[in-house]
């Protein structure tokens, strides 16, 4: 592996682009999504038809009432200026908690209720009681479920990717990708070192980390990412930063990770070459870097391929898959991302997509382009990830005419 790139970040850049949807509508959901995670669930449950006995019915209102108030003060508590992990896990667990009791009783409360009542099966109590019970029941196994597959050492997802400027002397290429790890309140040491552990019985070539390594600053959760220094690639293990170590002092990231031996390719690219072929493997910083107000940080497309051949294929590093457009536009040919979770906690994935391209997977941009989007290694907030599983990735990179 050869850096070939002297090119460091400059000082201005193009401007990111304007604010999604998405960013319009997140500007009013810490006032309204309390109301509405706990509101909501408790009407259900307890008030639309059900005639609970008044102690229970009271008991009920107490414990939405108690949801509603310290859900958002353990985040402010946690995520905030004092960055109290307590506080934190507290939080990020009613979050999910409160998120998984809203899709279902909306759901079961609209369909179930239809179901039963064209099936005839109940009065207006029973019928109210059952969905209760339904919801109640759905959600503690989705929560428990949720619970298992965020903790869990991710799956390894293995894929070939053809690339038609492929040469033959890098058929068979192996690829690595983690990504989000998200180290942070709850300690994941151990988990940590178990992932690093299946990243090295892959036998990549390259292994790549495509950011949002922690929330919290380096200094915190060092512990936590030391088990990174230990990961094995033939070639090189390249890093760029995602928008939340944009949230805990960046730099102090990318230093650490230059420490452990990777090496940050912020907004320059290396060569890997073998067989007399040769492929590009270029990273750029986050798009949120440039608002960040950090010096030299931003994502600069036009610094990390500077001086590259343009016959040469070139794998990008870029956090957020809705870089690709710009990778597009610039004849990148395979792009690897992450941020989404894929969606994480269901159906959440229909929000992320407003902001994102994609949710997960492969997918086309353009006559060349390829973006791949894992969901993921780790989880964020909440402890739960239900019907978007995290995952190691292998991607086997061919050339035209391989064999597989």
């Amino acid at each position: 592996m050869t850096d070939t790139s002297d090119t460091r970040p400059a000082d201005s850049e193009a401007r990111s682009p304007g604010q999604s949807a998405l960013h319009r509508v997140m500007r009013y959901v810490p006032l309204i999504a309390p109301v509405l995670l706990w509101a909501v669930p408790c009407w259900v449950l307890l008030y639309a038809g059900q005639h609970w006995p008044l102690p229970v019915t009271l008991a009920g209102s107490a414990v939405f009432a108690l949801g509603l108030v310290a859900m958002p003060l353990a985040m402010a508590r946690g995520h905030g200026r004092r960055q109290q992990d307590g506080a934190a896990i507290v939080g990020d667990t009613l979050l999910g908690t409160g998120w998984v009791l809203f899709t279902w009783s909306v759901l079961l409360g609209v369909l179930l209720r239809l179901a039963l009542l064209l099936t005839g099966v109940g009065e207006g109590q029973d019928r109210a009681r059952i969905i209760t019970w339904a919801v109640l029941g759905v959600s503690a196994v989705l929560l428990a479920w949720g619970y298992v597959e965020a903790r869990r050492v991710p799956r390894v997802r293995r894929l070939d990717v053809r690339l038609p400027r492929l040469g033959a002397g890098l058929n068979g290429t192996r690829v690595a990708l983690i990504t989000d790890t998200h180290y942070g309140p709850l300690d994941r040491a151990r988990w940590s070192a178990r992932v690093c552990e299946t990243v090295n019985t892959l036998e990549a070539d390259l292994v790549c980390h495509t950011g949002d390594i922690a929330d919290g600053t380096a200094e915190r959760r060092r512990a936590q990412a030391a088990p990174l220094g230990t990961v094995r690639a033939t070639r090189a293990r390249v890093y760029v930063t995602g928008n939340h170590e944009y949230y805990s002092e960046a730099q102090g990231w990318v230093d650490l990770m230059d420490e452990l031996g990777w090496e940050p390719l912020r907004n320059r690219h290396l060569l890997l070459e073998r067989g007399g072929d040769t492929l590009v493997v270029a990273g750029v910083d986050d798009v949120t870097a440039e608002s960040s107000g950090l010096e030299g940080h931003h994502a600069h497309l036009d610094g990390a391929l500077s001086g590259v051949d343009p016959d040469h294929p070139v794998l990008l590093l870029a956090h957020q898959p809705k870089f690709v457009d710009r990778a597009a536009a610039a004849g990148v040919d395979l792009q690897l991302s992450g941020h989404t979770h894929g969606g994480q906690i269901w159906p959440f994935h229909h929000l992320v997509r407003l902001d994102q391209p994609a949710l997960a997977g492969l997918t086309r941009h353009g006559d060349r382009t390829l973006l791949y989007t894992s969901r993921g290694t780790g989880f964020w907030g909440p402890p739960f990830r239900v019907f978007a599983p995290s995952e190691i990735t292998l991607l086997v990179l061919r050339s035209p005419g391989a064999v597989t």
